[in-house]
């Protein structure tokens, strides 16, 4: 395959940054996008030239290092899929491949595809833990979740904080990224103890990050790799509601 590629390219947070255009030739369909670019990469370092920075880790679409924004959708064309599960074979010989980085306040580029997205990290630092001393760990067995509640917090527990939902959100709302770690947890009763504190933290950490409100359009659920569904915000404004009138 031969690919045509415009780059974001930026020295760092303070500097302007512009695409730039290259040219890949021999790619084979079997690469994932993550491969394309280290084969892109490869031939600049041996031109002499400045690699393409990019975030990746696992490579296998747990850890939501792989935070690219490809012809204008996060994490690429197929839906449910990280950037570093993307294969070649779903673009053509001769495409043009427009790839940037996340674009939020509360992500700022670090260098060419990089972006800070430790403003996810403050907001768990916020409340997305259990606190409670409760001494030696019981059986996992002791406490009876029924099978619909434990499967809806394990779906929310899939949430990997890669901040697609901000990329694609018009406003960078981080609201389907907080409301899977607060249902997570709210669901279950090792949360219960601290939910009112957990979601007002988190959410007022969130509002302090500078994300942008959420106004329903569902494009964070449509760009998100795990597909984290809208009914997270529900569940996270009940428990706002709740955490104001209870506690």
């Amino acid at each position: 395959m031969k690919l045509h590629l415009k780059i974001w390219r930026q020295k760092g947070p303070q500097d302007s940054g512009a695409f730039k255009d290259y040219s890949v030739d021999n790619a084979s369909e079997h690469m994932s996008f993550l491969e394309m670019l280290d084969f892109l990469n490869t031939s600049l370092v041996q031109k002499g030239e400045e690699a393409v920075q990019f975030d990746h880790d696992c490579r296998e679409g747990i850890c939501g290092s792989c935070s690219l924004v490809i012809n204008g959708n996060p994490h690429g064309p197929e839906t449910g899929t990280a950037t570093c599960q993307l294969h070649m074979r779903k673009f053509k010989d001769g495409d043009t491949i427009v790839i940037e980085p996340f674009r939020a306040k509360a992500f700022p580029v670090i260098r060419d595809l990089c972006v800070d997205r430790r403003a996810f990290d403050r907001i768990m630092e916020a409340g997305g833990f259990c606190s409670v001393n409760t001494g030696n760990a019981p059986e996992a067995n002791a406490i009876l979740i029924g099978k619909e509640t434990a499967e809806k917090a394990m779906d929310s527990a899939a949430c990997i904080g890669c901040g697609a939902c901000v990329a694609a959100c018009k406003n960078a709302s981080a609201m389907l990224f907080v409301s899977a770690k607060v249902s997570q947890l709210a669901l279950l009763p090792q949360g219960n103890p601290e939910r009112g504190h957990r979601v007002r933290n988190m959410v007022a950490q969130m509002d302090k990050e500078l994300f942008g409100a959420c106004s329903n359009t569902g494009s964070c659920e449509a760009a998100c790799p795990k597909e984290i569904k809208l009914e997270n915000i529900a569940r996270l404004n009940r428990e706002m509601v709740r955490a104001t009138l209870v506690e």
